[in-house]
């Protein structure tokens, strides 16, 4: 089963003036594809993350979100695990910027809460920061190398 939240954002653009887009909380086994495929361009062809580092076998085990424009193309996707730990959040770049990070964001939080998964923390890019902090999440600890790439671990401040 498949759980949606609509969502509807205004948006300058290239592609279309007005995003209409769906956040559903989906497995691996359903979606997988659909999610491989994001992670992928993010990730591993965007940011050069190894794909045995992106691979890391947590993802048959995860809550997973799904972000789908109205026509049902896949453009971001993140993941929850029964650790409390928010991760693998990627949006296409074509589509930043849009408010699909938010309701990503916000979904999982919902899901967690539903689910009873606290305390929620993730690892955040640092030049993603300021996004997470909006959204509750303060920074803990020092900054450290993920894949070659510099991250704070945050916590959500409702602990």
């Amino acid at each position: 089963m498949i759980f949606c939240a609509n969502s509807t954002t205004g948006i300058s653009g290239i592609l279309m003036t007005e995003a209409n887009f769906t956040v559903c909380e989906t497995s691996w086994e359903k979606r997988q594809h659909e999610i491989r495929f994001i992670r992928t361009q993010v990730f591993i062809f965007e940011q050069g993350v190894p794909e045995e580092l992106e691979w890391d076998g947590l993802d048959e085990t995860a809550i997973h979100v799904l972000a789908l424009t109205t026509d049902q193309i896949p453009v971001g996707t993140a993941r929850l695990l029964t650790s409390g730990q928010i991760g693998r959040m990627a949006v296409l770049k074509q589509n930043r910027n849009m408010g699909i990070g938010t309701a990503i964001l916000v979904k999982l939080i919902q899901i967690a809460a539903g689910h009873n998964i606290n305390p929620l923390f993730m690892n955040a890019q640092l030049h993603a920061i300021r996004f997470y902090e909006k959204h509750g999440f303060i920074p803990d600890g020092g900054i450290f190398d993920d894949a070659g790439i510099p991250h704070h671990k945050m916590i959500h401040n409702s602990l």
